[in-house]
């Protein structure tokens, strides 16, 4: 039995095709491709959870490729990128805020017993089964450094 989010991407690809949205198309088509590569073709079907995970990676290239195009002058391609990144968000998790994130550390933090800098890995190991496809990682390793650099 197949995720929802995996079906839902099997419809929305579908609806773009009869609508003749070529650019979405080509986007969902290809974050297809990458959740069958990432489980079907290692013989299972995709959970809510690869679909959300190759979600992730796929708009955090997404992200970096529109740095690399703004710095290269190519407000055209960074452009088509941002297109990518609104079309691939419609099948990620909801994603955390920054309060919602400080919430978690701190709990993380008083559970672990962390003390300082130095109690940074165990905070993150017990933090990121919370936040893993929910919260972009830049922003969480950097909470968790303020917060335990306090």
């Amino acid at each position: 039995m197949s995720s929802p989010a995996f079906t839902n991407l099997q419809e929305d690809i579908k609806i773009a095709m009869k609508a003749k949205e070529m650019d979405k198309l080509t986007a969902l088509r290809t974050l297809l491709a990458q959740i069958k590569d990432a489980t079907i073709n290692a013989g299972r079907e995709p959970t809510d959870a690869d679909v959300a995970a190759v979600v992730a990676k796929a708009i955090k290239q997404r992200r970096e490729s529109v740095e690399q195009f703004r710095q290269g002058g190519r407000e055209d391609l960074a452009q088509k990128e941002e297109n990518e990144i609104a079309v691939f968000t419609k099948y990620q998790p909801q994603q955390l805020d920054q309060a919602g994130i400080e919430e978690l550390v701190r709990k993380c933090i008083a559970e672990t017993g962390a003390a300082g800098k130095k109690d940074m890995g165990k905070v993150m190991q017990a933090l990121m089964p919370h936040v893993k496809g929910r919260a972009d990682g830049k922003l969480v390793n950097q909470i968790v450094n303020t917060l335990l650099g306090s």
